[in-house]
């Protein structure tokens, strides 16, 4: 009798110990975000980041969001190490503010939503296309753990190939849905935008980075993709022209509209 209880009792033992080495993971914040960890390459920091071009747009309308970027030029998704950039009190612990004031932010989890973009071409290429979807599927977990949405951001064609829009809508959506996550449909945005009008340069020189007018078309898309709002009444411009910004914020509504319709 002595014998089942010691024995009851270290497997009882066992098993507490068991969950307190894996604690229940954290929820997921429900709404738009506020605070976005954005995880890429240079697509997302050209033009002085995307992130920041998000907040600006945000705060004219009247929401607001706390962006950070980690970016390696030409990275793969595979190249970054999620569960280092999530772990509690490190990256995002603290922000500088006003004249170089410091203010530290609540400590524990710093980051609701993680928007998270593979190179250019890896979602396609024979040889990499299979890394794209193993990142996704370690990274979308590992966020979840620590309580963090994850979403994709469904990069651009090339301007000299048109057709790489639909295989990369294809590859991210197969993606999202495999793996629970949001996609941000900036790709589709890019096609529409040049479809309503076809004199817009999204691009600069090198046909894949993007212009301004790009970034500013990526940060629309965002938020009408993770807020679900109408980013039309936006009034921040990023210094585009006017009537530039608004077919931009246009088409990016109607690029989200249509692609949760699909």
């Amino acid at each position: 009798m002595k014998r089942r209880i010691t024995l009851a009792s270290l497997a009882l033992a066992a098993w507490l110990a068991g969950c307190a080495q894996n604690p229940p993971a954290p929820p997921l914040e429900k709404g738009a975000p506020a605070a976005m960890l954005w995880v890429g390459n240079s697509f997302f920091y050209y033009n002085n980041s995307l992130h920041g071009h998000l907040g600006s747009l945000v705060s004219s309308i009247g929401d607001r969001v706390r962006g950070t970027s980690v970016t390696v030029s030409g990275s793969g998704l595979d190249w970054h190490d999620m569960p280092s950039l999530l772990r509690p009190n490190g990256l995002g612990r603290y922000s500088f503010v006003g004249d170089n004031e410091i203010r530290f932010n609540p400590p524990g989890r710093q980051y609701d939503t993680v928007v998270m973009m593979d190179c250019s071409q890896c979602p396609l290429h024979p040889q990499l296309k299979q890394a794209f979807l193993d990142a996704v599927k370690l990274n979308a977990n590992t966020s979840r753990a620590h309580g963090v949405r994850p979403v994709l951001f469904m990069s651009w064609a090339y301007k000299d190939k048109p057709e790489m829009t639909e295989q990369l809508a294809a590859a991210y959506t197969e993606a999202g849905k495999a793996n629970g996550a949001e996609v941000i449909p900036v790709g589709l945005a890019f096609a529409r935008a040049i479809a309503m009008k076809p004199d817009v340069e999204l691009y600069v020189a090198d046909k894949r980075h993007p212009s301004l007018a790009g970034t500013y078309l990526a940060a629309a898309t965002t938020y009408a993709a993770l807020w679900g709002k109408d980013p039309v009444p936006a009034t921040y411009t990023a210094g585009l022209p006017a009537d530039l910004a608004r077919t931009l914020r246009e088409a990016a509504r109607d690029a989200v509209q249509a692609y949760k319709a699909r």
